[in-house]
């Protein structure tokens, strides 16, 4: 005898409602790739500096640039009034620890600059207070040939500043610490 139709669809529903032992573990494992796949991709984005490049130059944020190597703190007076600090990278430690000038190729350097403000623990201490830029130094002799061997990048807010801005760079550069291949940074004892 033959199953009435509405018993062909209950069997048929029955049969197809939940997927295989077999088939479920399948699905789990290639959920499992794309996961793998996909999470260090994710990382890499949120943890990403922006990458927006400077006009002219072409520099950009270096990445992990806050764990490098202080070379020096430094203090602007008015009307900048900021403290600053400058990190390389290690082929700019090497080059600074063995006193090499002209700097290699492939040296970077990030100075990083804050408004200074008085500390609210310690009446005599001035502290970091609000970011302002991001300034970095990329040296490569060929294609920057122009500027001394050095491109420049200057951020705000992690975008570059306008082309203007970095037209001055190289000029106050050159000006005032071209003997010491145009870097004004000197290591900090």
């Amino acid at each position: 005898m033959r199953p009435h139709l509405d018993e062909t669809k209950t069997m048929k529903s029955e049969t197809t409602r939940f997927p295989t032992y077999p088939t479920m573990i399948v699905l789990a494992v290639l959920l499992l790739v794309v996961v793998l796949t996909c999470v260090p991709y994710l990382v890499t984005i949120a943890f990403a500096e922006d990458t927006a490049a400077s006009p002219i130059f072409g520099v950009t944020i270096p990445p992990g640039y806050r764990q490098w190597e202080l070379i020096a703190p430094a203090e602007e007076a008015a009307p900048l009034d900021e403290l600053r600090a400058v990190v390389g990278n290690q082929i700019a430690i090497d080059a600074y620890q063995a006193g090499r000038l002209p700097f290699p190729d492939g040296t970077i350097l990030v100075k990083r600059a804050w408004k200074r403000k008085q500390s609210p623990e310690f009446a005599s201490a001035t502290i970091p207070g609000a970011a302002t830029t991001v300034q970095v130094m990329v040296k490569d002799s060929k294609k920057y040939a122009a500027t001394g061997g050095w491109g420049f990048g200057r951020f705000v807010n992690g975008r570059p500043v306008d082309e203007a801005q970095h037209r001055t760079c190289f000029a106050c550069h050159e000006a005032r610490a071209k003997g010491r291949d145009y870097v004004f940074t000197r290591l900090a004892p």
